[in-house]
């Protein structure tokens, strides 16, 4: 095992854990939720949700992009070798 494929087995484990993290910290699409706990939205705590999900969902985008990549990238050296 060459010292490339251990640094790309490196990041692929970073950003699985990556993807896990920000998947875990995003809010459900639960419609009505807040109404039967009790929880009441106001117009300022739903922009800022909004902006927090929109964010989550950003990055998660970019860590799967990277981990596609990174795998493809450890299979086509696993061919080659």
């Amino acid at each position: 095992m060459g010292v490339f494929e251990i640094i790309l087995g490196a990041v692929l484990i970073i950003m699985a854990i990556a993807i896990i993290v920000v998947i875990i910290l995003q809010e459900g699409n639960q419609q009505g939720v807040g109404v039967v706990t009790g929880g009441a939205d106001t117009f300022f705590s739903k922009n800022k949700a909004r902006s927090i999900d929109a964010f989550l969902s950003r990055w998660t985008k970019v860590f799967a992009g990277i981990f596609v990549l990174v795998v493809i990238g450890l299979n086509v050296i696993a061919f080659f070798k």
